[in-house]
């Protein structure tokens, strides 16, 4: 579909193909600004003309581009590109600029069979913390399954591909595109199959059917064709993972069969949740779960519901025993009342002094953390100290004229901000000041030239006049540094402009072949102008010559030679 040579807005080198879905094909890409490798995912050509499409996808840039964490595959850049299809047709189709991920997908690492449930609740742990993370973004994935989860090398998981993900709160979404483009119908949610609003607890479906396939080596539902598949998922029960596999244990059991309830509101209702009873069931214990039944008992109910407490028994006695001889008609006198609230202005009075005086305004919550200033360190530094503190660094580039390559330039949240506990803080890193590859202005006009270098931030230096056999007047042939040449960003390119004439050189000597040929090759109009007034010699020497140095471009020349 392209070429396997291109570069995609001026710094992306697309290079051999990755692999490709229902929507795109993605290839392994260079950017060539920052040096590093990217994946870029192109929109397919069949789906280009299709607004609905090109919507859909331009949405996945949106909503990944919203999700920073290690555990999610990044987005770097989106736009649109000019590209040749495969019958020679020239679309404008989006591509997406991605993290390159070194590794295998869990689709791959599950052909051989089903995987040991230590290593099974691993994976499952991070693909929930990476569902948590984009649930509280409001971000629904509605597409987990085991070829969207990436493992890298190291053993780190990565979720990728939010292409069908769409904000939570747009709630009038649904899904109506077919399984081939949108999805795969076997991680299908009953929500879904029926084409109803999806939530957080959608995803929280798919998971399960993921940890399904890792513990059994096999999905729960199979079918002929997707609608066969969807109707499963709606109206039929799962068969237990340890039916398949006795080696699945219990708590898996129970783990799996709770996240895959038909009714959403009986499964884990948040990833949070659901990642929590993963390490119980890893650690062998049988999970507990708390029931809507229990709940309400233990929100609205006392034991029995009838009996009362020994002091509200006391006071109902109290109300109700008429043979009390009361000797007092009236509460106590004023002054007892005066006392009492005198002791309490001063109790209240002693513990605000307490606490604005003794106790250290500086005090931090055990729950809250402090960013401290990471400026000027290096990444290892910046990681480990944001580590020691239980926050995630997320390591960003950045280009910087002032701060040295390869230190921190900022952090968001910044320095002296307090957050919880496993936050995750973008640390941008230094790269150096900004490169720019100079554009090729050769035949442009000046003015063409210029714009063209001030939009990348380069500065146009001097403009030569010079003579050209070729390059039409006023227009561009070269500059200083040369086309192609990667330059830090605000540097100076001087420019060579054709005057429109030609620099003529003196023939005179030469023979009569040679010096037309090197004149034709100036472009000019050479005419032969035989003189019989001398004789001829070997090899037709001119002996004269009608113009030389610098004339109009296509000028006539005019070289005698003898012929007496």
């Amino acid at each position: 579909m392209t070429d396997p040579q291109r570069i995609l807005a001026g710094r992306y080198l697309v290079g051999d193909l990755i692999g490709q879905g229902g929507m795109s094909t993605v290839f392994r890409g260079t950017d060539t600004k920052l040096g590093r490798p990217v994946a870029v995912k192109i929109l397919k050509a069949s789906l280009a003309n299709d607004s609905t499409f090109r919507e859909r996808f331009r949405q996945e840039a949106q909503s990944a581009s919203r999700m920073a964490h290690p555990t999610i595959v990044r987005v770097f850049d989106a736009g649109e590109e000019l590209m040749q299809t495969a019958d020679g047709t020239q679309l404008q189709l989006p591509f997406i600029v991605m993290e390159y991920v070194e590794g295998q997908n869990l689709k791959e690492i599950l052909a051989p069979g089903p995987l040991a449930g230590e290593e099974a609740c691993r994976i499952m742990e991070s693909v929930l913390t990476a569902l948590e993370y984009s649930h509280r973004a409001g971000v629904v994935h509605r597409d987990i399954k085991p070829a969207n989860i990436m493992i890298t090398s190291a053993g780190q998981i990565k979720v990728m591909d939010f292409g069908i993900a769409r904000a939570i709160s747009d709630t009038s979404s649904t899904v109506a595109q077919t399984t081939a483009i949108l999805g795969t119908a076997a991680y299908f949610s009953p929500e879904q199959a029926k084409g109803e609003t999806v939530d957080a607890r959608t995803d929280l479906y798919s998971a399960g059917i993921v940890l399904y396939e890792m513990l059994t080596g096999k999905v729960p539902f199979t079918g002929d064709t997707a609608v066969a598949v969807a109707y499963q998922h709606v109206s039929e029960p799962a068969t237990p993972p340890s039916d398949r596999n006795p080696e699945v244990s219990a708590p898996l059991d129970k783990i799996v069969m709770r996240a895959m309830a038909k009714d959403r509101a009986k499964r884990f209702q948040t990833a949070a949740e659901f990642r929590e009873f993963v390490k119980v069931a890893a650690s062998g214990k049988m999970p507990v779960f708390r029931t809507e039944e229990n709940v309400e008992d233990s929100l609205f109910s006392s034991s029995g519901g009838s009996q009362l407490s020994e002091s509200e028994l006391a006071l109902k006695q109290l109300a109700d025993n008429t043979s009390v001889v009361r000797t007092q008609s009236r509460p106590p006198v004023m002054w007892i009342w005066g006392t009492i609230l005198s002791i309490g202005v001063i109790v209240i009075a002693v513990i605000f002094w307490l606490l604005f005086t003794l106790v250290p305004a500086n005090i931090v919550p055990e729950t809250t953390r402090i960013i401290p200033d990471l400026v000027g360190q290096t990444q290892e530094e910046a990681t480990d100290a944001l580590n020691e503190l239980d926050l995630v660094a997320q390591p960003l580039n950045e280009e910087s004229s002032e701060v040295e390559a390869g230190t921190v330039i900022r952090t968001d949240p910044a320095t002296g901000a307090k957050v919880s506990p496993e936050t995750v803080i973008n640390v941008y890193i230094s790269v150096g000041p900004s490169s720019v590859v100079i554009p090729n202005f050769q035949n442009m006009t000046v003015e063409a030239a210029s714009a063209a270098l001030t939009k990348l931030g380069l500065t146009v230096g001097t403009i030569d006049q010079v003579d050209d056999a070729t390059v039409p007047k006023g227009a561009v042939i070269d500059g200083t540094p040369t086309v192609g040449t990667s330059v830090p960003g605000g540097s100076t390119v001087d420019l060579k402009v054709s005057n429109g004439k030609v620099s003529v050189p003196d023939v005179v000597g030469q023979s009569m072949t040679v010096a037309r040929d090197i004149l034709s090759d100036l472009q000019l109009d050479v005419k032969l102008t035989p003189n019989n007034q001398c004789p001829t010699e070997s090899g037709s020497p001119v002996v004269s010559q009608s113009i030389a140095g610098s004339q109009p471009q296509g000028s006539t020349v005019e070289i005698g030679y003898c012929s007496g």
